[in-house]
């Protein structure tokens, strides 16, 4: 009887300790990017996210990481897990016809719907990474919304 009672016990210190855990374990942990403003829901959004201004914005092999989302509601989110503390930025990208590049007009204009993290702007050239960048701690979950820009139609 003895022994039922302490495995009783430890079988709801066991159940505490685990639903004490729960809500950290149950928390995104990383950098979500919440894409607003899109066209359609057809194809797909692209997401880069750049850890430095090596190749930032437009050469994905130095991204740091980069990842595609379905469109949904006219909205897409992109979320990198495990991330480390450090300053980033990100460049997304409204890959309609999903052959996973910004596509150009005769006159050099974008005729995909792009954007930058802060909402950074694009004039005849793309911002900066220090007009793009924040800085993320490591901890928690960071959301950033970016709007997206559409140049032509």
């Amino acid at each position: 009887m003895k022994r039922l009672s302490l495995l009783a016990a430890a079988l709801a210190l066991a159940t505490l300790i685990a639903s004490a855990q729960s809500p950290r374990a149950a928390e995104a942990s990383g950098i979500r990017v919440v894409v607003k403003g899109l066209r359609d829901d057809h194809g797909r959004v692209g997401c880069s996210l750049f850890n430095g201004p090596d190749g930032f914005p437009r050469h994905k092999a130095k991204q740091f990481r980069g990842l595609w989302s379905q469109k949904h509601d006219l909205a897409a989110v992109c979320d990198f897990t495990n991330v480390p503390a450090g300053i980033y930025a990100v460049t997304v990208l409204d890959d309609s016809n999903m052959n996973g590049k910004m596509d150009f007009s005769l006159l050099g204009l974008p005729t995909k719907g792009y954007g930058f993290s802060n909402d950074a702007k694009a004039s005849l050239a793309p911002p900066s990474f220090s007009a793009a960048s924040f800085s993320y701690s490591g901890a928690g979950s960071l959301s950033i919304s970016i709007n997206i820009v559409y140049r032509t139609r």
